[in-house]
């Protein structure tokens, strides 16, 4: 089945009330990792976790800005989440009951790097209600390229570990695989490799941190025709994420509401400091000054409703025949790439346009008779 991908959209509740239907909180519970991916993000590593009064305080104002019958999603950040396991156990727990009492639905969540397989790391990730993500780069040597121990080593064959024991006792769950200029090459096999190992839902993430040259840029495009045609093969059981949401998108589909990239708006993200940022891959190493932090601090307050933030606007987005079905309205990609919240380049639009193009037309050929999809594969 493609199912319903999740979907950002103005998800104020009706009525003019300020609360949301759907709200995204992050809590970041440690900037400490076992891990020294190359490609990490989140900054120097160090012991500084979040503690349970400011995670507590921080599920209170999250769950008082969703409207009754709503959703609260809750996701887990690092550093290594797992780190923390008895601190996320604890936190779930008390939203339960939070949401419980506010008539609120908990969404829970975290990704881990599959390396931490301590007790209290199993007992977390074997909660029936967490939505479990474990990051593996696809084929071992390109996994290790990038993501390997403080000591040097590399974590596949650990990871491999982790993903096999999830698989063995049925625990649902998604792979999560970083693209760089680097592996992109090596896209198709290494989703094939995972898929082998019994991984049928994967997540692709593009390192936006990453210097993408014109050559990179051709070999992406190269890697995603392939991409497509091993997601058709892997229907109706499997999913990957970019053509799920295209292939919803173009056909119609009910899809997942979400507050995912509300940006501040519907979102936010919680720093061990109590610090606030409108996404968690923003955070870093939360240092003073940080032009995206927000005002405020998460022990002040009493919810997180607060004003929209500003969507896409580029004029160049405009007449372009994909626009209703563009992702480059996340804000974080756009300010990563171009320092504007509002603009994407010319990776994340190639990234969206050969994404539709290429779904479009594998479900033209599955359904030859579709002139809409014809008609968007040739318009892209």
């Amino acid at each position: 089945m493609i199912g319903h991908p999740r979907r950002s959209c103005d998800n104020r509740s009706p009525g003019g009330s300020t609360k949301y239907d759907c709200f995204h909180l992050v809590l970041m519970v440690t900037h400490d990792c076992n891990l020294r991916c190359d490609y990490c993000y989140t900054g120097a590593k160090s012991p500084r976790s979040m503690s349970l009064e400011l995670g507590q305080r921080s599920i209170e104002r999250a769950v008082k800005s969703v409207h009754p019958g709503g959703t609260l999603e809750l996701g887990f950040f690092g550093g290594e989440p797992l780190l923390e396991a008895g601190l996320i156990a604890e936190l779930i727990d008390y939203a339960q009951s939070q949401a419980d009492a506010a008539e609120v639905m908990l969404r829970p969540g975290l990704t881990t790097n599959g390396t931490v397989r301590s007790m209290a790391a199993w007992d977390v990730m074997m909660r029936p209600e967490l939505d479990l993500c474990v990051s593996c780069d696809g084929l071992p040597n390109v996994h290790d390229r990038h993501r390997r121990a403080a000591d040097g080593r590399g974590s596949a064959e650990r990871v491999l570990g982790t993903i096999r024991r999830l698989l063995e006792i049925d625990r649902d769950f998604l792979g999560m695989m970083v693209i760089r200029p680097d592996t992109v090459p090596h896209l198709p096999a290494s989703i094939d490799w995972l898929r082998g190992q019994g991984v049928l839902r994967i997540d692709l993430t593009l390192d936006v941190w990453a210097v993408w040259e014109s050559g990179d840029v051709e070999h992406l495009e190269e890697a995603l025709i392939a991409v497509a045609d091993i997601w058709r093969e892997g229907l109706p059981d499997g999913a990957i994420n970019w053509f799920d949401e295209k292939a919803a998108h173009l056909a119609r589909l009910p899809m997942n509401r979400s507050a995912r990239c509300g940006f501040g708006d519907g979102e936010i993200a919680v720093a061990p400091s109590g610090n606030l940022y409108p996404c968690e891959r923003l955070i870093g190493e939360d240092q003073p000054g940080h032009p995206m932090r927000l005002p405020g601090h998460a022990l002040d307050g009493s919810d997180f409703c607060r004003s929209s933030m500003p969507g896409r606007s580029d004029p160049a987005c405009s007449p372009c025949a994909i626009a209703s079905h563009c992702n480059t309205t996340c804000r974080c990609n756009n300010y990563v790439r171009t320092g504007d919240i509002t603009r994407p380049d010319a990776l994340l639009c190639l990234l969206e346009r050969v994404c539709c193009r290429e779904t479009a037309r594998v479900l033209g050929e599955l359904s030859p008779t579709n002139e809409q999809m014809v008609s968007m594969e040739e318009s892209v």
